[in-house]
């Protein structure tokens, strides 16, 4: 299973004006060029300069929003050479390339990449696909149209969907209401409500504590001093448990929930999880409202509301951006599935498994993307009867990036970045060609490797790409190779 990670995403994009004498188009000016801007751009991180990448709202950088709003840049740049290891550590590649930049050759790319896509270190079921961005174009394909078993690359498809179909500024709503002498918690499928003390550095969340306060002072008002709790999850429908049963990578899905169900304090990860999930969420709710001054009665049990319930308080997820972004970067499960649910109910169909895969592929049909032969199972890629291609994956990232669609842009910046966030942060040493260069989902099941995402290649297009393995002796050997071959898209000129 994949590890996941604390992330933070410093980006950068430098663009320092050289002397004339090394603005040619030698290969020894190129190579020159090369060390010149990275040496630069690794000064400029060095002195802590990653803040100016400009402030955040909601999980995603207003810079970036705007940025998806304008389309690619247009404006002539410096152009690159062949792929030289950089001499200090490479600047935060950006998003935009430029569409004006040339194109890679097929011939070109396959001289780079066939043998790695040869190498003994992956399985005998191998594809690959890279994209152009801005145009749309498939540059070259290996068996790219044969669905395989995508792991949680299949979650920037979970994204994509909830996005289109929620939109980015939908929250979550948990609530509390009022019937009678009971108060029922009501879940709205937010697995990020928490029930932890607030802590500098955990993610963005609704607090359950405030929810309680909130209730608690909405029930003084009304004189109500002792109640019953009880609790409601029924927004969510089907079998809770995931088919690949309990499991530390994921938490019975439930409407309600608290800290993703984690029996630790940890915030992404494999933890010991609840097995009940709606009622240890409503315990502890109980819980904070005696703690605010309201006697309640017995323990919590389930129920739902009345057609007179009064509503008491409320609170809600960040937005749908802002959980995109951290499903993609940690490979968070919990979010993935909570994602595909909330594309099940803005589609009218029921949030259960089905429903959930249901919505999903029928928003990803509207998009345009190849599904033929494809299967999506499930919202998290645990799931290994998950079936996409190479083409697919990579069409979606290319998708995502079309200035018609502003919506999908968290399904780009919440990936990854190589050797500094997320599932990636392990990946990529500190000298290696294609730290900061990639941004990538990874997806990993025993036997299957994944990894789909964008590079700025050497000449500054902005390609989107996928790479599939299945059958590796070595995951960790596979992983190798899949980074060699981002790297090499993203170092490759290829003309």
């Amino acid at each position: 299973m994949e590890s996941e990670t604390r992330s933070w995403r410093p980006r950068l994009q430098l663009r320092p004006q050289l002397p004339p004498s090394l603005r040619g188009g030698s290969p020894r000016a190129r190579t020159v060029r090369f060390v010149v801007v990275s040496a630069l751009a690794g000064c400029v991180v060095a002195a802590g300069a990653v803040g100016a990448a400009g402030p955040w709202e909601g999980g995603q950088r207003r810079a970036e929003r705007a940025r998806a709003a304008a389309g690619p840049e247009t404006g002539r740049g410096e152009r690159g050479g062949a792929p030289v290891r950089p001499a200090a550590p490479p600047v935060l590649a950006g998003l935009g390339g430029r569409a004006t930049a040339p194109l890679p050759a097929r011939e070109g790319l396959a001289g780079a990449l066939e043998g790695l896509l040869k190498d003994g270190a992956l399985g005998a079921q191998t594809s690959a696909a890279v994209v152009d961005v801005a145009t749309g174009r498939q540059l070259y394909g290996a068996d790219q149209d044969t669905p395989y078993t995508p792991a949680s690359t299949i979650k920037t498809a979970t994204a994509a969907a909830a996005l289109a179909a929620a939109g980015p500024d939908h929250r979550i709503e948990t609530t509390a209401v009022a019937d009678g002498d009971t108060v029922v918690l009501v879940g709205g499928g937010d697995p990020t409500l928490t029930a932890r003390p607030a802590k500098e550095g955990a993610p963005a969340a609704a607090s359950l504590k405030e929810l309680a306060d909130a209730t608690a002072r909405g029930l003084k008002e009304r004189g109500k001093g002792r109640v019953k709790v009880a609790y409601d999850a029924s927004r969510y429908s089907g079998p809770a448990l995931h088919p690949i049963g309990p499991n530390e990578n994921i938490a019975p899905v439930s409407a309600l929930m608290v800290d993703e169900g984690r029996l630790d304090d940890s915030d992404h990860g494999p933890a010991d999880r609840t097995t009940d999930p709606a009622g240890d969420a409503a315990r502890k709710f109980a819980g904070m409202l005696h703690d605010a001054g309201v006697d309640v009665d017995g323990d919590p049990a389930a129920g739902r509301a009345g057609d007179k319930a009064e509503r008491l308080a409320s609170v809600s997820s960040p937005p749908l951006s802002a959980l995109v972004e951290r499903t993609l970067t940690n490979s968070d499960n919990d979010i993935a599935e909570a994602l595909a649910r909330q594309t099940a109910l803005a589609s009218g169909q029921p949030a259960d498994f089905e429903g959930a895969a249901r919505a999903v592929t029928a928003r990803l049909e509207k998009l345009g993307l190849p599904l033929s032969g494809a299967r999506i199972a499930d919202g998290s890629g645990l799931d290994r009867a998950d079936h996409v291609s190479a083409a697919f994956l990579a069409g979606l990232l290319a998708r995502a990036a079309d200035p018609a669609r502003p919506e999908l842009r968290p399904v780009l910046t919440g990936l990854p970045v190589a050797g500094f966030s997320g599932t990636l942060s392990g990946r990529y040493g500190a000298d290696a060609a294609g730290r900061g260069l990639v941004r990538a989902k990874t997806g990993t099941l025993t036997g299957v490797n994944t990894l789909s995402g964008t590079v700025v290649d050497a000449d500054g297009r902005l390609l989107s790409f996928a790479f599939m393995t299945t059958g590796a002796a070595s995951g960790e050997a596979a992983q190798g190779v899949l980074d060699r071959l981002a790297t090499t898209v993203a170092g490759c000129g290829c003309r």
